[in-house]
């Protein structure tokens, strides 16, 4: 049965008690879950976890204070950084 929003996968079943087992000739994904790019999906979460540190209103850009400039900044670098990890650590086949 397929799931949606999963990817096809080709499968193979050499017993069908135990039913499918999916091959996957490239790395494991234990080892593309200890890759050390991962590291970097904490960036936005440390980035905006201390309030304090961006809890101002100077430097202001465009009319925005630092506060939410700095915020917003946050959303368009956190897509760049999953971007870059996804590539990283998906299976290419």
């Amino acid at each position: 049965m397929q799931r949606i929003g999963l990817p096809l996968q080709r499968c193979v079943t050499p017993d069908l008690r135990r039913g499918p087992v999916f091959t996957n000739p490239g790395r494991t994904m234990e080892s593309r879950r200890r890759s050390p790019l991962m590291w970097l999906l904490l960036l936005p979460f440390l980035g905006l976890l201390w309030v304090p540190f961006y809890n101002q209103r100077d430097p202001i850009l465009f009319g925005f204070p630092f506060f939410y400039w700095y915020q917003l900044a946050w959303v368009p670098l956190t897509s760049l950084i999953l971007y870059v990890v996804y590539r990283a650590v998906r299976d290419d086949r």
